[in-house]
């Protein structure tokens, strides 16, 4: 009997030996990384996400402040009950190296796939001064194009159009196909995400995306695309944008639309200004309309109203060094390349 416990101890530490080397040996290798993301990663994306989508919450969160729950009151209880330290810490710790391996060979592992140009075979594209400006103006003028108020949105609609969307670019730029029934959850704890500026986020462990419920009706069609960009087998920040802003940016619907223009904006605003010259900067602000200007102000008001600096400091500060440990090395600053990206994609398409 006992023989028998040792025994399926021993195979249990081997088998999580084995799949750290495992995912240590991906990390290392980007054509291995490629391989899981379109191989291995369809398949565990199929089966969890259609598990989770049976429930209308967010089992991933669920898993998430369960497991921070149950290991406070499991060392609470070591400490009342006078438990070895050496067989608390030993449990505790190989607890978490499973969570880990649950991360990463369930989606973690699309952090170290090939870089975008080496999977697209998209050209990069190097800084050009005259590149910026004119797509900075080609921009600008879509974006007032675009203008349109959105008092509400049709949830379903957005659904439909960016599950259609996503059909058509899935194969160009490496992405899982969209299952038909994936279907974004609401946060555990809205507040808290509202606190830190997180609009949504992918929960890894069982294939879910989960939306803010304060999300502002123009925000909501973007960041929806953003997130299922992540579910489709992107970890970029940079690269969720660009597929977010093609899928968006080319709905016939005019508030889904509107709505990709608008989200890019922060990203374009900082890029012109770490690039251009200072007055420079300031007309080609003068050339973005009132009312989108007036749409952004609020925009920012309003999320402002709901920042909690203490907290949301810690939050970028933490998810900063997480995607700098996870194959991003500029960190949130990713967030921001989806500029370069959207140029180099501009760039590669026949001229008409």
């Amino acid at each position: 009997m006992v023989k028998d416990w040792i025994k399926r101890i021993r195979i249990r530490w081997i088998v999580l030996v084995v799949c750290l080397i495992l995912i240590w040996v991906i990390m290392a290798l980007p054509a291995w990384g490629e391989g899981y993301a379109r191989t291995i990663y369809p398949f565990f994306s199929a089966v969890l996400s259609r598990i989770s989508s049976v429930f209308p919450f967010s089992i991933g969160d669920c898993f998430i402040y369960g497991s921070i729950a149950g290991l406070v009151i499991y060392w609470v209880y070591a400490i009342v009950k006078r438990r070895s330290w050496k067989m608390v810490i030993g449990r505790t710790l190989e607890y978490l190296l499973w969570v880990y391996i649950w991360f990463y060979m369930a989606w973690g592992l699309n952090y170290f796939r090939e870089n975008f140009f080496d999977r697209t075979e998209i050209p990069y594209l190097a800084y050009s001064e005259d590149d910026f400006r004119s797509f900075l103006s080609a921009y600008t003028d879509s974006l007032n194009a675009s203008f349109t108020p959105v008092e509400k949105i049709d949830q379903a609609v957005v659904a439909e159009k960016v599950e259609s969307g996503y059909r058509e670019i899935a194969g160009q730029f490496g992405l899982v196909s969209p299952a038909a029934y994936l279907h974004p959850k609401p946060m555990l704890i809205p507040s808290l995400m509202s606190g830190v500026g997180v609009l949504g986020y992918i929960g890894p462990f069982f294939i879910e995306y989960n939306l803010n419920p304060d999300l502002l009706p123009v925000q909501y069609p973007f960041t929806y695309a953003h997130e299922m960009a992540h579910l489709l087998g992107i970890s970029s920040e940079a690269e969720a944008n660009l597929y977010g802003f093609l899928v968006c940016s080319r709905s016939g619907n005019p508030e889904i639309r509107f709505s990709a223009y608008f989200a890019l904006l922060p990203y374009v605003l900082g890029n012109a200004y770490q690039l251009l010259p200072e007055d420079e900067f300031k007309q080609w602000t003068e050339t973005i309309s009132p009312e989108v200007k007036k749409a952004y102000n609020d925009k920012v008001a309003y999320w402002q109203a709901l920042y909690n600096p203490t907290i949301g400091e810690i939050q970028d500060t933490v998810y900063n060094w997480f995607l700098k440990g996870n194959n991003i090395p500029s960190g949130r600053k990713n967030y921001s390349e989806v500029v370069a990206l959207l140029m180099a994609v501009n760039a590669s398409q026949p001229e008409k």
